[in-house]
């Protein structure tokens, strides 16, 4: 691959991972606007958020089809398309306008995330797959950071919202320009080019064969959920879209405030992102995945156990006082009018002080213990997400771009999505309900709880895919063995564990070695 394309590779990779990350954090501080202005009940903050992911999941249904069958390259100019389509959806002033321009962009978001990551891992060599699948989620993650930053640039601006959302289109237009000049196919890079015996092989394989034991296809298909499910079940969807909601709620009392301290977030996202990056080809996927999750599950029950101080987490979403855009308090106009929004600690209970005005600093609560609390909060939060940037941001779209076949590979990244989308709409569309039921507290003793369970599945179940070609991936793979162990992987997803099995899969294996 020449210079001018690997660059144009990098381009396109992080374009549209600055789409998928914008789009994801955008409506962090651009809830705050909305729920003021059309006086949105949780059930309808819930709708309006998780709309994205609906568009996403329905994505996952149809997207593996339309990329193997149209090309990586068509499938992300079509998935440009849609998102400035949905971009100028989303300027309407209806509710059912920005719900239904949420659902398009979403849509268009997860055809693009999948066709650039399988785009950019069947062009690329083996030792530069890992640092340019991950410039997607370095796309990702800066995204974030400016959607975080216009939050809070907007957040005091009358009907700021619209260019939070119209704002998308630059990135998306960068991309569209840059895909444009790379070539349509990609399945075939230097060095790792299929054989003709294995390419016919690869393409009698049905989708179906996902579910099946041969070729360990049961393992890898449970692998790839297990990414999945576990990145969304952990909860860090809901530190992205509702972070402003997250600080209001432990006592960050304006705005400006709670959108500052995502821009805090956002930071640390992209820098433990670049850092990640850079290390995906050199300490591998396995080392990054297990620790990232094993620094989540502390950090997360630090969250669960500091957020269990009366003053946090006695505001609930759903309490009757709500904020108005300049983040002073006002009290419903009648009940049950479908505003709900956050009381702060000045209400009746608390030491009786005003709200501090829109320019004050930082100012998690009234009370000393309870501001040592809010800022250790704050702590942990980053440490969530630098955990989670280094482990499930960028090592779940790589591996899953490595350990399918070549002829299913759109298919079986689609099904997969469909999966992850599926339990991102459950864990986001049931956020604040969840707190409202069991406070901040119990909700990330929940998420902690998860990311353990995560780490010891792919502590025991995760092979090592670093500087191995994707034909190699694919005939370890196939030969039942786990990378980061001299033994074959022998479990209950369908291997058969016998002496005489072991040492025909290691005579075949060696012999496979020499031949290569």
């Amino acid at each position: 691959m020449g210079c001018s394309t690997l660059l144009l590779a990098a381009v396109v990779s992080t374009a549209g991972g600055l789409v998928f990350g914008y789009e994801l954090g955008i409506i962090s501080g651009a809830l705050l606007q909305l729920k003021a202005e059309f006086h949105l009940s949780c059930v309808q903050q819930e709708a309006l958020v998780s709309a994205l992911l609906v568009g996403a999941l329905l994505a996952s249904v149809v997207g593996g089809c339309l990329i193997d069958r149209q090309g990586r390259r068509k499938s992300i100019v079509l998935s440009n398309l849609l998102i400035l389509a949905g971009s100028l959806v989303l300027l309407v002033s209806s509710y059912y306008a920005l719900v239904v321009g949420r659902i398009l962009v979403g849509f268009a978001m997860c055809i693009s995330s999948m066709s650039c990551c399988i785009f950019v891992s069947e062009m690329v060599a083996p030792d530069r797959r890992g640092f340019l699948v991950t410039l997607h989620e370095t796309g990702i993650t800066v995204g974030v950071l400016a959607a975080y930053i216009i939050n809070y640039f907007l957040s005091a601006c009358g009907g700021g919202w619209r260019w939070m959302f119209g704002l998308a289109v630059v990135p998306t237009l960068l991309q569209l320009v840059s895909v444009r000049f790379l070539p349509s196919s990609a399945e075939e890079p230097d060095g790792d080019r299929e054989t003709d015996d294995s390419r016919v092989e690869a393409e009698s394989v049905r989708f179906n064969a996902m579910f099946q034991s041969k070729d360990n296809m049961r393992t890898r298909t449970a692998i790839g959920l297990g990414l999945v499910l576990f990145q969304q079940l952990t909860g860090q969807p809901n530190v992205l879209f509702y972070a402003s909601t997250i600080f209001h709620s432990v006592g960050f009392q304006s705005d400006a405030a709670a959108a500052l301290a995502s821009v805090g977030l956002g930071s640390v996202k992209v820098i433990v992102t670049l850092t990640s990056m850079a290390s995906s080809d050199r300490v591998g996927r396995r080392p990054l995945l297990i620790g990232g999750c094993s620094l989540m599950a502390l950090s997360l029950i630090a969250i669960g156990v500091l957020s269990g101080h009366p003053a946090a987490d006695a505001k609930r979403p759903c309490d009757s006082e709500d904020f108005g855009v300049n983040g002073t308090a006002r009290p419903h106009s009648s009940p049950g009018n479908g505003s709900h929004m956050f009381p702060t600690n000045d209400t009746p209970g608390g030491d009786g002080r005003h709200l501090q005005p829109l320019d004050t600093p930082l100012a998690p609560s009234p009370s000393d213990r309870g501001a040592v609390a809010n800022w250790a909060i704050l702590v942990c939060m980053m440490a969530v997400v630098g955990a989670y940037s280094v482990g499930f941001g960028p090592m779940t779209w790589l591996l899953l771009s490595e350990i399918f076949p070549a002829a299913i590979r759109g298919r079986a990244f689609a099904f997969t999505n469909c999966f992850n989308w599926a339990a991102h709409l459950l864990v986001t569309f049931t956020f604040l309900n969840f707190i409202d039921s069991i406070g901040v507290s119990g909700t990330f003793l929940l998420y902690g709880s998860a990311s353990l369970a995560a780490a010891g599945f792919f502590y025991f179940l995760l092979p090592e895919t670093k500087g191995k070609t994707l034909e190699e991936i694919d005939r370890e793979l196939r030969s039942k063995r786990f990378f980061h162990s001299d033994k074959p992987c022998c479990c209950f997803l369908g291997c058969r564990d016998s002496s005489h099995q072991y040492q025909r899969i290691q005579y075949q294996v060696g012999t496979e070695d020499r031949l290569h």
